[in-house]
Protein backbone atom coordinates (compact mmCIF):
# COMPACT_ATOMS: atom_id res chain seq x y z
CA UNK A 1 0.00 0.00 0.00
CA UNK A 2 1.58 3.24 -1.29
CA UNK A 3 1.16 6.36 0.11
CA UNK A 4 -1.53 7.66 -2.24
CA UNK A 5 -3.84 4.87 -0.85
CA UNK A 6 -2.81 5.62 2.35
CA UNK A 7 -4.26 9.10 2.12
CA UNK A 8 -6.93 8.17 0.12
CA UNK A 9 -8.45 5.79 3.15
CA UNK A 10 -7.60 8.10 5.42
CA UNK A 11 -9.55 10.88 3.77
CA UNK A 12 -12.53 8.30 3.34
CA UNK A 13 -12.52 7.82 6.94
CA UNK A 14 -11.87 10.99 8.10
CA UNK A 15 -14.86 12.39 6.32
CA UNK A 16 -17.40 9.62 8.56
CA UNK A 17 -16.46 10.86 11.47
CA UNK A 18 -18.95 11.72 14.11
CA UNK A 19 -18.87 13.30 17.69
CA UNK A 20 -21.89 13.13 20.33
CA UNK A 21 -22.61 15.70 22.61
CA UNK A 22 -20.13 14.97 25.31
CA UNK A 23 -17.67 14.95 22.69
CA UNK A 24 -17.46 11.13 21.73
CA UNK A 25 -16.20 10.06 18.36
CA UNK A 26 -18.52 7.42 16.73
CA UNK A 27 -19.03 5.60 13.34
CA UNK A 28 -22.22 4.70 11.96
CA UNK A 29 -22.14 0.85 10.63
CA UNK A 30 -23.99 1.87 6.93
CA UNK A 31 -21.04 4.47 6.20
CA UNK A 32 -18.12 2.42 7.53
CA UNK A 33 -19.92 -0.50 5.40
CA UNK A 34 -18.93 1.93 2.28
CA UNK A 35 -15.64 2.88 2.63
CA UNK A 36 -14.54 -0.97 4.37
CA UNK A 37 -16.00 -2.03 0.58
CA UNK A 38 -18.73 -4.37 1.37
CA UNK A 39 -21.35 -4.31 -1.01
CA UNK A 40 -23.86 -5.90 0.64
CA UNK A 41 -25.39 -5.06 4.33
CA UNK A 42 -26.18 -8.91 5.13
CA UNK A 43 -22.11 -9.55 4.66
CA UNK A 44 -21.01 -6.49 6.43
CA UNK A 45 -23.63 -7.69 9.66
CA UNK A 46 -21.38 -10.78 10.02
CA UNK A 47 -18.57 -8.90 10.49
CA UNK A 48 -20.01 -7.11 13.15
CA UNK A 49 -21.92 -9.77 15.08
CA UNK A 50 -18.18 -11.29 15.09
CA UNK A 51 -16.76 -8.06 16.25
CA UNK A 52 -19.48 -7.78 19.27
CA UNK A 53 -18.40 -11.67 20.49
CA UNK A 54 -14.67 -10.47 20.51
CA UNK A 55 -16.19 -7.42 22.65
CA UNK A 56 -17.88 -9.27 24.88
CA UNK A 57 -14.61 -11.61 25.31
CA UNK A 58 -12.38 -8.55 26.23
CA UNK A 59 -14.62 -7.90 29.10
CA UNK A 60 -16.66 -4.68 27.95
CA UNK A 61 -19.86 -3.97 27.45
CA UNK A 62 -21.34 -4.27 24.25
CA UNK A 63 -23.97 -1.76 24.39
CA UNK A 64 -20.60 0.84 25.47
CA UNK A 65 -18.98 0.33 21.95
CA UNK A 66 -21.97 -0.91 19.66
CA UNK A 67 -25.45 1.17 19.73
CA UNK A 68 -28.41 0.29 17.61
CA UNK A 69 -30.08 3.23 16.52
CA UNK A 70 -33.15 4.02 13.99
CA UNK A 71 -33.02 6.82 11.25
CA UNK A 72 -35.11 7.89 8.33
CA UNK A 73 -33.95 8.13 4.96
CA UNK A 74 -35.99 9.66 2.59
CA UNK A 75 -37.89 7.88 -0.43
CA UNK A 76 -37.51 8.54 -4.47
CA UNK A 77 -40.99 9.80 -4.67
CA UNK A 78 -41.54 11.35 -1.08
CA UNK A 79 -42.00 10.23 2.25
CA UNK A 80 -39.54 8.52 4.24
CA UNK A 81 -39.02 5.50 5.70
CA UNK A 82 -37.03 4.06 9.16
CA UNK A 83 -33.70 2.23 8.62
CA UNK A 84 -31.72 0.55 11.40
CA UNK A 85 -27.97 1.67 11.76
CA UNK A 86 -25.40 1.00 14.33
CA UNK A 87 -23.39 3.51 16.15
CA UNK A 88 -19.40 2.50 16.62
CA UNK A 89 -16.60 3.41 19.16
CA UNK A 90 -13.25 3.40 17.97
CA UNK A 91 -12.78 0.41 19.22
CA UNK A 92 -15.86 -1.25 17.82
CA UNK A 93 -14.48 0.27 14.08
CA UNK A 94 -11.19 -1.90 15.30
CA UNK A 95 -12.72 -4.86 16.20
CA UNK A 96 -14.82 -5.15 13.18
CA UNK A 97 -11.63 -4.43 11.08
CA UNK A 98 -9.74 -7.51 12.47
CA UNK A 99 -13.00 -9.73 12.17
CA UNK A 100 -13.55 -8.19 8.35
CA UNK A 101 -11.98 -10.03 4.90
CA UNK A 102 -8.64 -9.44 5.13
CA UNK A 103 -8.51 -9.59 1.54
CA UNK A 104 -9.45 -5.76 1.49
CA UNK A 105 -7.18 -3.23 1.20
CA UNK A 106 -9.51 -0.97 3.27
CA UNK A 107 -9.43 -3.56 5.73
CA UNK A 108 -5.81 -3.71 6.37
CA UNK A 109 -5.59 -0.16 6.32
CA UNK A 110 -8.92 -0.06 9.04
CA UNK A 111 -7.05 -1.85 11.53
CA UNK A 112 -4.16 0.78 11.86
CA UNK A 113 -6.19 3.49 11.45
CA UNK A 114 -8.12 2.93 14.24
CA UNK A 115 -5.85 1.57 16.36
CA UNK A 116 -3.56 4.60 16.32
CA UNK A 117 -5.12 7.56 18.11
CA UNK A 118 -3.73 10.26 16.62
CA UNK A 119 -4.41 9.54 13.17
CA UNK A 120 -1.32 11.04 11.89
CA UNK A 121 -0.39 10.36 8.34
CA UNK A 122 3.34 9.13 9.60
CA UNK A 123 1.90 7.23 12.02
CA UNK A 124 -0.30 4.92 10.58
CA UNK A 125 2.21 4.36 7.86
CA UNK A 126 4.77 3.07 10.03
CA UNK A 127 1.97 0.92 11.60
CA UNK A 128 1.12 -0.49 8.35
CA UNK A 129 4.69 -1.02 7.00
CA UNK A 130 4.85 -2.87 10.28
CA UNK A 131 2.09 -4.89 9.29
CA UNK A 132 3.23 -5.68 5.91
CA UNK A 133 6.78 -6.78 7.33
CA UNK A 134 5.25 -9.22 10.08
CA UNK A 135 3.22 -10.58 7.16
CA UNK A 136 6.14 -11.31 5.62
CA UNK A 137 7.51 -12.85 7.60
CA UNK A 138 4.49 -14.94 8.61
CA UNK A 139 4.95 -16.42 4.60
CA UNK A 140 8.37 -17.16 5.01
CA UNK A 141 7.89 -19.19 8.21
CA UNK A 142 4.82 -20.67 6.19
CA UNK A 143 7.00 -21.58 3.08
CA UNK A 144 9.95 -22.84 5.30
CA UNK A 145 7.93 -24.81 6.87
CA UNK A 146 6.39 -26.58 3.73
CA UNK A 147 10.24 -26.92 2.52
CA UNK A 148 11.07 -29.06 5.58
CA UNK A 149 8.49 -31.19 5.35
CA UNK A 150 8.63 -31.57 1.55
CA UNK A 151 12.49 -32.59 1.71
CA UNK A 152 11.83 -34.70 4.90
CA UNK A 153 9.23 -36.45 2.78
CA UNK A 154 12.37 -37.30 0.42
CA UNK A 155 15.18 -38.72 2.05
CA UNK A 156 16.84 -35.61 3.92
CA UNK A 157 16.94 -34.89 7.79
CA UNK A 158 16.60 -31.90 9.64
CA UNK A 159 20.83 -31.24 9.18
CA UNK A 160 19.99 -31.71 6.05
CA UNK A 161 17.58 -28.75 5.75
CA UNK A 162 19.93 -26.71 7.34
CA UNK A 163 22.74 -26.91 4.70
CA UNK A 164 20.11 -26.53 1.96
CA UNK A 165 18.89 -23.44 3.22
CA UNK A 166 22.12 -22.25 4.06
CA UNK A 167 23.47 -22.58 0.52
CA UNK A 168 20.43 -20.80 -0.71
CA UNK A 169 21.23 -17.74 1.28
CA UNK A 170 24.40 -17.80 -0.28
CA UNK A 171 23.59 -17.65 -3.54
CA UNK A 172 20.75 -14.82 -3.16
CA UNK A 173 23.53 -13.07 -0.64
CA UNK A 174 26.11 -13.17 -3.67
CA UNK A 175 28.60 -15.69 -1.91
CA UNK A 176 28.24 -14.95 2.11
CA UNK A 177 26.74 -17.62 4.33
CA UNK A 178 24.00 -16.97 6.54
CA UNK A 179 26.53 -16.56 9.46
CA UNK A 180 28.67 -13.92 7.41
CA UNK A 181 25.00 -11.91 6.91
CA UNK A 182 24.67 -12.67 10.70
CA UNK A 183 27.71 -10.85 11.29
CA UNK A 184 27.48 -8.22 8.83
CA UNK A 185 24.18 -7.35 10.78
CA UNK A 186 25.64 -7.77 14.15
CA UNK A 187 23.00 -10.61 14.59
CA UNK A 188 23.27 -12.61 18.47
CA UNK A 189 21.14 -14.44 18.16
CA UNK A 190 17.81 -15.85 16.35
CA UNK A 191 17.31 -16.55 12.74
CA UNK A 192 19.34 -13.80 9.97
CA UNK A 193 15.10 -13.41 8.12
CA UNK A 194 14.07 -11.62 11.59
CA UNK A 195 16.50 -8.88 10.75
CA UNK A 196 15.80 -8.99 7.21
CA UNK A 197 13.97 -5.99 5.59
CA UNK A 198 11.08 -6.43 3.81
CA UNK A 199 12.21 -7.18 -0.13
CA UNK A 200 14.90 -9.26 0.90
CA UNK A 201 12.43 -11.67 2.98
CA UNK A 202 10.02 -11.25 0.09
CA UNK A 203 12.87 -12.56 -2.09
CA UNK A 204 13.77 -15.47 0.28
CA UNK A 205 10.31 -16.65 0.34
CA UNK A 206 9.86 -16.46 -3.37
CA UNK A 207 12.63 -18.40 -3.91
CA UNK A 208 11.52 -20.76 -1.21
CA UNK A 209 8.02 -21.13 -3.30
CA UNK A 210 9.81 -22.18 -6.30
CA UNK A 211 11.78 -24.63 -4.54
CA UNK A 212 8.81 -26.27 -2.90
CA UNK A 213 6.87 -25.99 -6.33
CA UNK A 214 9.56 -27.90 -8.13
CA UNK A 215 9.86 -30.23 -5.80
CA UNK A 216 6.70 -31.64 -6.05
CA UNK A 217 5.98 -30.82 -9.71
CA UNK A 218 9.46 -32.69 -10.35
CA UNK A 219 9.44 -34.96 -7.56
CA UNK A 220 12.92 -34.21 -6.91
CA UNK A 221 14.79 -36.52 -4.04
CA UNK A 222 17.92 -36.40 -1.95
CA UNK A 223 19.78 -33.64 -0.66
CA UNK A 224 21.78 -32.55 -3.45
CA UNK A 225 19.02 -32.29 -5.77
CA UNK A 226 17.21 -30.43 -3.79
CA UNK A 227 20.01 -28.32 -3.06
CA UNK A 228 20.93 -27.45 -6.60
CA UNK A 229 17.06 -26.66 -6.91
CA UNK A 230 16.99 -24.36 -4.37
CA UNK A 231 20.80 -22.40 -5.20
CA UNK A 232 19.20 -21.79 -8.85
CA UNK A 233 16.10 -20.62 -7.60
CA UNK A 234 17.87 -18.31 -5.12
CA UNK A 235 20.31 -17.43 -8.08
CA UNK A 236 17.46 -16.34 -10.37
CA UNK A 237 15.76 -14.50 -7.72
CA UNK A 238 19.18 -12.66 -6.71
CA UNK A 239 19.60 -11.67 -10.74
CA UNK A 240 15.87 -9.97 -10.81
CA UNK A 241 17.10 -7.80 -7.66
CA UNK A 242 19.85 -7.07 -9.36
CA UNK A 243 18.33 -6.02 -12.47
CA UNK A 244 16.49 -3.32 -10.34
CA UNK A 245 19.88 -2.23 -8.50
CA UNK A 246 19.29 -4.49 -5.67
CA UNK A 247 21.84 -6.52 -4.10
CA UNK A 248 20.02 -7.80 -0.79
CA UNK A 249 24.04 -8.19 1.10
CA UNK A 250 24.23 -4.29 0.94
CA UNK A 251 20.38 -3.35 2.37
CA UNK A 252 20.67 -2.08 5.96
CA UNK A 253 19.15 -4.43 8.46
CA UNK A 254 15.80 -3.80 9.78
CA UNK A 255 14.74 -4.10 13.12
CA UNK A 256 14.46 -7.05 15.08
CA UNK A 257 10.91 -8.49 14.42
CA UNK A 258 10.20 -9.62 17.62
CA UNK A 259 10.24 -6.28 18.70
CA UNK A 260 8.33 -5.35 16.10
CA UNK A 261 5.37 -8.02 17.25
CA UNK A 262 5.65 -7.18 20.70
CA UNK A 263 5.35 -3.05 19.77
CA UNK A 264 2.37 -3.89 17.96
CA UNK A 265 0.68 -6.04 20.44
CA UNK A 266 1.29 -3.84 22.94
CA UNK A 267 -0.60 -0.88 21.13
CA UNK A 268 -3.84 -3.19 21.05
CA UNK A 269 -4.16 -3.75 24.39
CA UNK A 270 -3.88 -0.05 24.74
CA UNK A 271 -6.82 0.35 22.54
CA UNK A 272 -9.82 -1.32 24.42
CA UNK A 273 -8.33 0.62 27.79
CA UNK A 274 -8.19 4.02 26.08
CA UNK A 275 -11.22 3.70 23.75
CA UNK A 276 -14.11 6.24 24.54
CA UNK A 277 -17.56 4.54 25.36
CA UNK A 278 -20.75 5.66 23.97
CA UNK A 279 -23.05 7.82 26.95
CA UNK A 280 -25.96 5.54 29.02
CA UNK A 281 -29.13 5.57 26.87
CA UNK A 282 -31.64 8.34 27.59
CA UNK A 283 -34.48 6.99 28.73
CA UNK A 284 -38.21 8.94 28.46
CA UNK A 285 -39.74 9.83 31.80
Amino acid sequence: MDKQQITRLKLSFDEIVHTTEDGVEYWLARELQIVLGYARWENFVNAIDKAKISCQTSGIAVDECFRDITKTSPMPHGGVKSVTDIMLTRYACYLIAQNGDSSKEEIAFAQTYFAVQTRKQELLEKRLADLNRLQLREQLKTSEKRLSQNIYERGVDEKGFGRIRSKGDEALFGGYTTEDMKRRYGVKSGPLADHLPPVTVAAKNLATEMTNLNIEGNDLHGESSITNEHIQNNSSVRTMLGQRGIKPENLPPAEDIKKVERRLKSEEKRIAGSSDRLPEKKTNT
